[in-house]
């Protein structure tokens, strides 16, 4: 199949080959010009680009055409993570290279290897639809990756504040939540938040351990290999910080989809039956972690509660004209179906 050799003309500002190929050249990457260039679509708006150089394929990962004040540091943490996870047994991308100044070319970067794998939010390839079992697979390969990631022990100064991670989530939440009331047209969100925060306040877990946190754990955000059930890695790294690890596993709770195969953010993958149901994904998890479950419910209602209140912000953002409604009415039913879904665990 025929690569194009140019970026579309809506990337060229934003991706200077001739200087990426310069800098490669000083890291020793490769040799002569790009003879593929393909950009890639990804879960973020970061530019995502696959180069082939030398006979070596390379994803090229940058932050937006127009950064957010964070965007560098993203892809500085994101390179650290992916660097402190080689050697690992987490299924991740490996890192090749990476550039935390954003001086040098215009923007922080970094160079992964390529993932042989699919993602299921954008369906499930013919092998896997089949076949039940491989369905199950996948979702136990995918917390058993998780249940790896709570057990690594990245050294990684300065990275995230993991003191009092626990003590400060629901209060954190509560005033992202606040600070949407300056858009005028927010009506604000009456479906039961002060109750879920106040249940959170009162069965906060006193077994808190720090450890590395994938930060948004999510089926699109994983890629599975094309002949197995096994996960081929977990991507998009960039919520990744120091905390409490089983709020992995409470995103997970939060977002896996219900027996028809619909999630509480809008996504939807069938054939569903054979996935495993979430309390066997919390049993499977459990047997291979050395890390309290008991709290397991606990961490499930509190990634609700972040979720809801993260996807509520661009519901807020749509109704003051800087996000499309559309989006903005579909993530507001999300963030309605998180806290429905927090509402039924704190009765239980």
């Amino acid at each position: 199949m025929g690569q194009p050799l140019q970026l579309p003309d809506e990337l060229k500002p934003f991706v200077d080959l001739g200087a990426l190929i310069d800098w490669m050249d000083h890291q020793h990457l490769g040799y002569g010009a790009f003879t593929a260039v393909t950009p890639l679509t990804g879960g973020t708006q970061n530019i995502l680009l696959r180069l082939t150089r030398g006979g070596r394929d390379y994803i090229f990962r940058r932050p937006p055409p127009t950064p957010r004040k964070e965007s560098h540091d993203v892809m500085r943490r994101e390179a650290r993570v992916l660097g402190a996870l080689q050697g690992t047994s987490v299924p991740h991308p490996g890192l090749i290279a990476s550039e935390p100044d954003e001086n040098q070319l215009g923007y922080a970067f970094l160079l992964m290897e390529p993932i042989d794998g699919f993602n299921p939010s954008e369906g499930l390839p013919a092998f896997h639809a089949s076949d039940p079992t491989v369905r199950s697979r996948m979702g136990l390969s995918y917390v058993e990756s998780l249940a790896a990631l709570a057990e690594v022990n990245a050294e990684l100064p300065n990275f995230g504040q993991p003191d009092g991670f626990l003590e400060r989530q629901v209060g954190r939440w509560q005033a992202q939540l606040e600070g949407y009331s300056r858009v005028d047209a927010w009506p604000g969100l009456a479906c039961g938040v002060d109750r879920v925060a106040d249940w959170l306040e009162r069965n906060r877990p006193t077994d808190y351990r720090p450890g590395l946190i994938h930060g948004d754990c999510h089926l699109a955000n994983t890629m599975f290999e094309h002949q197995s059930g096994e996960l081929a890695a977990l991507i998009d790294w960039e919520l990744a910080t120091m905390g409490d690890p089983r709020l992995d596993l409470g995103w997970i709770i939060a977002t896996w989809p219900d027996p028809l195969g619909r999630d509480t953010v809008g996504m939807e993958i069938t054939p569903w039956d054979g996935f495993p149901d979430i309390d066997t994904l919390i049993a499977h998890y459990g047997q291979r972690t050395s890390r309290s479950l008991d709290s397991a419910t606990w961490f499930g209602v509190l990634a609700c509660y972040k979720l809801g209140i993260l996807l509520e912000g661009t519901y807020a953002r749509s109704l003051a004209g800087r996000a499309p409604k559309a989006v903005g009415e579909r993530l507001h039913a999300a963030t309605i179906a998180l806290f429905d879904r927090a509402a039924r665990m704190t009765a239980a």
